[in-house]
């Protein structure tokens, strides 16, 4: 099987990594079917880890290669990029935080759609940059660290799903509903993630730009998204000791597998 997966081509091994993403969300969202809530404080430190893994990716998984296959410009360009493009994005487009979204407020211009349509958007907007950097990582052919950051962006989909849809389900949605709205978080994700394998692809000289831009987008979302839910119940230092692990856990698949 993993000589098969070896011999497939990039796009190919692009969608299975990103769809196995998808469906570690699914899996990290199932206890939705059987609890109401979860002690915040281990919310706040699973939310934690998975900004801790989206940090380290963008460090080692992307910025790193970036600069070795492009340089410093190239890699400063795609990171300024990624992040601008994420900044426009929340200004321009109305959407609602998708960790912890019954304490969000909807951003963004004022549009009279649902609380689910508002969660929509902005969780396409979050997953997107995860896929698009698996695709990125597969396209530029160096199988180990694509599936090293595969792996780290699947481990930090499981809390992810979890933390919007158990606020879901503590609203009065139906199991079924809340488990719905909560594997869907990532489901763009092996779309996003065949995009960049063949843009990759399509043109080499966009593999560092390509990588560092997914970096960017990443830590935009964890500054501006994810730290801030995770510390507004107060817990911040079991969200900080969670990140950290997340970053340890991440840097040690990275320079296991890459």
């Amino acid at each position: 099987m993993l000589e098969w997966f070896a011999d497939a081509g990039p796009v190919l091994q692009a969608l299975i990594a990103a769809t196995g993403t998808y469906l570690l969300t699914a899996v990290g969202t199932l206890p939705v079917l059987f609890f109401r809530s979860a002690p915040r404080r281990l919310m706040d430190a699973m939310m934690g880890f998975a900004g801790g893994v989206m940090v380290a990716a963008s460090c080692w998984s992307l910025l790193t290669p970036a600069i070795a296959s492009g340089g410093v410009a190239a890699a400063a360009l795609g990171l300024l990029a990624g992040g601008g493009f994420f900044y426009l994005a929340d200004q321009l487009l109305p959407h609602l935080h998708g960790e912890f979204p019954d304490e969000a407020a909807s951003e963004g211009p004022r549009v009279a759609w649902t609380r689910p349509a508002l969660l929509m958007l902005a969780m396409t907007l979050h997953n997107f940059p995860e896929g698009m950097a698996v695709g990125v990582a597969f396209g530029g052919r160096e199988l180990g660290g694509a599936m090293a950051l595969a792996i780290g962006i699947g481990l930090q989909n499981i809390p992810e799903g979890l933390a919007i849809a158990l606020p879901l389900r503590r609203a009065g949605m139906s199991p079924g509903r809340a488990f719905f709205w909560g594997q869907l978080s990532a489901a763009v994700e092996p779309i996003a993630s065949v995009i960049g394998a063949v843009l990759v692809l399509a043109s080499t000289a966009f593999l560092p730009i390509g990588m560092a831009a997914a970096a960017g987008a990443m830590l935009y979302v964890v500054v501006e998204e994810l730290i801030p839910e995770t510390v507004r119940s107060g817990a911040v230092d079991v969200a900080t000791l969670g990140f950290i692990a997340g970053f340890a856990v991440m840097m040690s698949l990275d320079n296991a597998l890459g």
